[in-house]
């Protein structure tokens, strides 16, 4: 492993140095620097901001690298809405996270985990101090406080008493016997980044504020997760949860329940087909707010925003006309509308829905950070007084804190994490582009990174960067992993093609039973608009994408030999196999395909790369980590021993111990992009 790792890094390094040589000769030698690889320990990024209950300040997770364990740690953070007073509230290489205000600001609670089991921290805003205030078992999830501020209800993993399946003999003392087999019964048994999963459910708790032993309110043979909502009298807690009989083998069917908190009684308030979540409870207690859909069984299907009696009564859709997916439903202070996150056009937004359905757009530039990939995501909070706290991302930046006030026009950032480092990097830059597909003429959206010191006089090699999911978007949002290729030398560009996620229903479900397909001439066609801006070299295109990605870059190299080279990253390359082997077999089978694989198996297979298997021949590189349950190992395997019996040049990276977040931690972040860059290299075509 020592001799491909150091090759790799050195590939990674040599070819940022060529680039900076090429475009720097002239510059001043104070110039700044493209990004390296080890920068990836010195970023910084925020998320789950919660502003105070009344607008005053905001604290949120603060994502930082630990260089000497590679890993990502966090602290918590406190900025006041002004961007004043910024500090520390914890400290050390630990994990600290979910922090939630108390109803009326007093106090603070948190997880904090520093390699024990995780628990509840509260801390007392008047002096400062801090205690645990639980003795848990397992990890608490989803705190939520109670109105009065007395109680936080939370969800916890329970353990089911398993009876033996057959009774060992009694062992001699002192005896070494091996490991006694495990039998599994359940349908879904293991999850990806959780492993095989362990006898139990999660059920819901409340904790006393002052400490003490939680109780529990549910029970059965039913996962409790997500979100939680207390009624305003403090009598009822709302959640989600799949509880009908056959919920294993209908898992998007989850309703919305009542759980009352003196006895555990539970009800549920909606009934139909399809998943229900996410609820809100008005502040007057009247109405519930909840995400979902009529379950079609399509590939996608648009989440919207609904709203009922507090008895489940009268449902109606409030977001019917919006056709983009709604996240994170919050209640204005009057009972009047909700505030809501939504992704438009690759573009992550905030906006309020009034009780009429009419939106009002109110902050754009939401993001998160994923560090490999320019994905959606953050997430924002709302005060009493309509302040809005959320995570701003840019091509430029990982997220930060900012926020937004009804009375001032435009937003606020609060913090500059990166500034330090970053503002001293010469950095990609990205712009927009726009094509139409070749197949029948509909628009396509994507972004263009250029390198540091980019010349558009000069030629450069192209990455198509292709996006998983398949239902997901690309965006003008901040990616490490995508600044390596251009500090490189690469042009990167990275599309939304039919499939993705933010352009509506129909967009989306192009690709519903026809997965990959027509996809492959959106990419095409973005490529082509690419060399036509003048500064692409066609003889050196290259592409790669990881997980859906990785599905159409075996797809792609399949169908045509225009690129020098590939790098597939945790594909699925035969349907079939991946059906009956992925961690979510249960939900794949009815909503990617038109049923079980042994009824359609020409279907499978005319939808799996390993059909074009045959026409192969860019050298392409195959990577996965060896604990992905979503694409499993096997997976590549296959394609890889496939293209080694054709004699297509290949190369089967094995990453140990990762499951499907391939970069989860620092240095496989940085392996990843070196391994991709060394291949690319390798087959690079270089002037005389």
């Amino acid at each position: 492993m020592r001799g491909p790792v150091t090759s790799a890094f050195k590939a990674l390094l040599a070819a940022g140095a060529a680039i900076a040589l090429a475009s720097g000769a002239a510059a001043a030698a104070d110039a700044p620097r493209a990004l390296q690889p080890m920068d990836v320990f010195a970023i910084e990024y925020a998320s789950d901001p919660q502003i105070a209950p009344d607008g005053s300040r905001v604290v949120y997770v603060r994502t930082f690298m630990d260089v000497m364990k590679d890993r990502r740690r966090s602290n918590l953070w406190l900025v006041g809405e002004d961007g004043t007073k910024h500090r520390p509230l914890t400290s050390g290489n630990r994990s600290d996270g979910s922090p939630r205000w108390s109803p009326n600001g007093d106090r603070l609670a948190w997880v904090s985990s520093d390699g024990d089991t995780p628990q509840v921290h509260l801390r007392y805003t008047d002096t400062g101090e801090s205690a645990v205030i639980s003795r848990l078992a397992d990890a608490p999830r989803g705190l939520t406080w109670s109105p009065d501020g007395r109680q936080i209800a939370f969800f916890m993993h329970v353990p089911d008493p398993v009876k033996p399946f057959v009774e060992p003999p009694v062992r001699p003392e002192g005896a070494e016997w091996a490991q006694p087999p495990k039998v599994v019964t359940r349908l879904v048994y293991r999850a990806d980044g959780e492993g095989y999963l362990r006898d139990g459910h999660t059920q819901l708790f409340v904790l006393s504020a002052d400490g003490g032993a939680p109780r529990q309110l549910t029970d059965g043979p039913f996962d409790h997760e997500g979100r939680a909502a207390w009624t305003p009298d403090g009598a009822f807690i709302l959640l989600s949860a799949n509880r009908h009989e056959d919920g294993e083998y209908d898992p998007a069917n989850s309703e919305v329940y009542e759980v009352a908190v003196a006895d555990g009684k539970i009800r549920p308030l909606t009934t139909r087909s399809g998943p229900d979540g996410s609820p809100a409870v008005s502040p007057d207690g009247r109405h519930v707010a909840y995400l979902g859909f009529d379950d079609a069984y399509q590939f996608y299907q648009v989440t919207r925003l609904y709203v009922m009696n507090r008895d489940g009564s009268e449902p109606r859709c409030l977001t019917a006309g919006l056709d983009r997916d709604v996240e994170s439903p919050v209640w204005t202070s009057d009972g009047r509308g909700l505030y809501v996150q939504y992704d438009d056009l690759g573009s992550t937004r905030i906006a309020l829905v009034s009780l009429d359905g009419s939106l009002t757009r109110l902050a754009d530039g939401v993001g998160g950070t994923s560090l490999d990939r320019p994905y959606s995501g953050g997430s924002f909070s709302a005060s009493s007084n309509g302040r809005i706290a959320f995570t701003l991302s840019s091509p430029e930046r990982p997220a930060d804190v900012a926020v937004f006030r009804k009375d001032v026009p435009g937003t606020k950032r609060l913090t500059r994490l990166n500034e330090e480092l970053l503002g001293h990097r010469a950095i990609g830059r990205v712009e927009e582009m726009r094509w139409k597909s070749s197949l029948d003429g509909r628009a396509i959206q994507g972004w263009l990174m250029t390198p540091p010191g980019f010349d558009p006089s000069r030629k450069y090699p192209l990455v198509l960067e292709i996006h998983g999911g398949p239902v997901a978007n690309y965006g003008p949002r901040f990616a490490f992993e995508l600044q390596l290729f251009a500090a490189a030398g690469y042009v990167v560009l990275y599309a939304n093609p039919r499939g993705s996620d933010s352009y509506g229903a129909e967009f989306g479900n192009l690709i519903h039973h026809d997965y990959p397909g027509d996809d492959y001439f959106d990419l095409m066609s973005g490529v082509d608009a690419a060399i036509a801006r003048g500064f692409v070299d066609e003889r050196n295109l290259f592409v790669t994408g990881g997980s859906g990605g990785g599905v159409l870059t075996a797809w792609i190299v399949g169908r045509t030999d225009r690129f020098r080279a590939a790098v597939a990253a945790k594909p699925v390359i035969n349907w079939y196999s991946f059906v009956l082997t992925a961690d979510s077999t249960n939900f794949f089978y009815k909503y990617w395909f038109p049923g079980f694989p042994w009824d359609h198996e020409a279907h499978y297979m005319k939808r799996s790369p390993l059909s074009l298997v045959g026409q192969v021949k860019t050298p392409t590189m195959v990577m996965t980590g060896e604990a992905d349950f979503r694409t499993p190992i096997s997976e590549s395997e296959q394609y890889y021993q496939a293209l080694k019996l054709r004699r297509v040049d290949t190369a089967l990276v094995r990453v140990p111990g990762a499951s499907h977040d391939i970069a989860a931690r620092p240095s496989q972040l940085i392996a990843k992009a070196a391994h991709i860059l060394a291949w690319f290299e390798k087959y690079r075509l270089r002037d005389p």
